[in-house]
């Protein structure tokens, strides 16, 4: 039998190799640091990029629970310039989508970043990071709709390149930011970020992190990310990328079933470093084993 074909064209200028991606800030792209070619990848996905340099939250900002991880790392960066100069060139070198995280605490921030990497060749699209818990006031976008599509128009208007919105899990009705954002100009979501959460330590009497509170992620926010995954894929006509406690190849193919079109794997690239490629592997092998030509013939199949 053929082997299935795992690529596919998620907008117009972004074509992935495969559905799986890691998940901002959670994979390093620096030389001799990696485990296998990026270039294997559905496509790279980098640190989300500041306007300008950022040291990121007090220490300490990670803390591991029973069944995933607090972060409150606060998103340092090294700012647009430095990484124009720095960190782009040696992204692009890997033959796969290069897709560019972006935050800021202000629209302003956003179209800086963006403004000044649209005359850069070789990015595919931009992820704006309108959900981190652990930045600034915790993102104000990724929790009211009218501020998320204010921001978005505004951001819309600079960049030429395919927009992917970062959605917070941290709401009541994710629909409702999904149709937000999508009339607002999104042309693809990423669902969903971390969900708030905190530790404290009982000898110390002290909450865990410097910045008290973090964002949860792992295998313990998997069945909530998936349903969010399968709420938003039924409420918007654009595609869907599914993050949340992904750990391998059965996860994955969970979300693709439930309506994403791609995946991204986060925490558990820290546990296992090859996880990725055991995953693309897996959705290959499930493919073939199961009769299908290609990965677009499972998307949404739990929900025929």
């Amino acid at each position: 039998m053929k082997k299935p074909e795992l690529s596919g064209e998620l907008v117009p200028g972004l074509i992935l190799k495969n559905p799986v991606m890691p998940a901002s800030g959670t994979y390093d792209y620096g030389e001799g640091a990696n485990a296998f070619d990026p270039s294997l990848l559905g496509a790279i996905v980098t640190k989300s990029v500041a306007a300008s340099p950022r040291a990121g939250n007090a220490p300490p900002r990670l803390y591991e629970t029973p069944c995933g991880l607090l972060n409150a790392v606060g998103i340092p960066s090294e700012g647009v310039d430095a990484f124009k100069r720095h960190t782009l060139p040696g992204l692009k070198k890997y033959d796969t989508a290069l897709i560019v995280s972006v935050a800021g605490e202000t629209p302003a921030d956003f179209i800086k970043v963006i403004g000044s990497l649209e005359e850069e060749e070789g990015i595919a699209a931009y992820e704006l990071n309108f959900s981190c818990p652990n930045l600034g006031d915790g993102m104000p976008y990724g929790t009211d709709p009218e501020l998320l599509a204010l921001a978005l128009k505004k951001i819309r208007k600079v960049a030429a390149r395919p927009l992917i919105v970062k959605l917070s899990p941290n709401v009541a009705d994710i629909r409702l930011m999904a149709r937000r954002a999508r009339e607002a100009g999104a042309d693809i979501l990423t669902v969903a970020n971390t969900l708030t959460g905190m530790a404290i330590d009982i000898r110390k009497r002290k909450p865990v992190l410097g910045n008290i509170f973090g964002g949860l992620s792992g295998p313990a926010i998997k069945p909530i990310a998936l349903r969010m995954v399968w709420e938003v894929a039924g409420a918007v006509d654009i595609p869907v990328i599914g993050v949340g406690g992904i750990t391998n190849a059965a996860d994955a193919l969970e979300f693709i079933m439930a309506g994403a079109r791609a995946v991204q794997v986060g925490t558990a690239n820290f546990a296992n470093p090859m996880v990725m490629l055991e995953i693309i592997e897996g959705i290959a092998d499930y493919l073939q084993e199961n009769g299908f030509a290609k990965v677009e013939d499972i998307v949404g199949l739990a929900r025929k």
